[in-house]
């Protein structure tokens, strides 16, 4: 495989193994293997994303569209266990073909290290930074957020292969960047409607929410 990559694609992948790694030597893995509530969101929610990834459309080789959903998973794991469930949807997109296996350090880095690192940012700054009020969590954390990653994935991606030599910028701006105002509302609700489902019917199952500081009057 190394040989059909190119300089940046093997960097990416070196960057998203190491960083990979890292996360994963963090994680209380005996913890996780007794905790059946655990395994059961981390590997139900992976099964979800690797089924939305399926849904996509494009023209041009790796430039396709697809929502994300990835703020409203970082939000129900947080960070750690997102990423693990993240890369477990990514692989199984991957060794079935809808993505390249040379693009798997770029995917893995630019669509779920950067959205998830960035969301759960994102979540810890407002916790210590904005009133912490149950539409504040909604509304900045997922909703606002989600949109913001779908943005910066595309822009991300869309420049790397531009970068990369695949595509010329017109084809980049004209088939992929152009259609990013279109996926912002979408994405937004996506994750926004799954956030308000979950902390008002299974907040046991949201890593992030927590009703003594979003919902409890002081």
């Amino acid at each position: 495989m190394m040989a059909d990559m190119t300089l940046l694609q093997i960097v990416s992948l070196l960057l998203f193994g190491g960083l990979l790694t890292a996360v994963a030597r963090q994680i209380d893995w005996h913890q996780f293997r007794v905790n059946k509530h655990t395994q059961h969101l981390v590997f139900g929610a992976s099964a979800s994303v690797f089924f939305l990834w399926l849904f996509r459309a494009g023209i041009y080789q790796g430039l396709d569209v697809h929502f994300l959903w990835l703020t409203a998973l970082t939000l129900m794991l947080g960070f750690r266990m997102a990423v693990v469930s993240a890369s477990l949807a990514l692989l199984g997109i991957t060794l079935v073909g809808k993505e390249s296996l040379t693009m798997l350090g770029v995917n893995g880095l630019l669509g779920v290290l950067t959205p998830i690192g960035l969301s759960y940012l994102i979540y810890i700054l407002s916790f210590h930074k904005l009133p912490r009020h149950f539409f504040v969590y909604i509304f900045v954390c997922a909703f606002f957020t989600g949109a913001l990653m779908i943005a910066l994935k595309m822009a991300l991606l869309g420049s790397f292969y531009f970068l990369d030599g695949a595509h010329s910028w017109t084809v980049v701006q004209d088939n992929y960047l152009v259609l990013i105002p279109l996926m912002l509302f979408p994405e937004a609700m996506l994750n926004g409607m799954t956030m308000t489902l979950l902390v008002i019917y299974k907040p046991s199952w949201v890593y992030t929410f927590y009703d003594k500081h979003y919902l409890e009057k002081k």
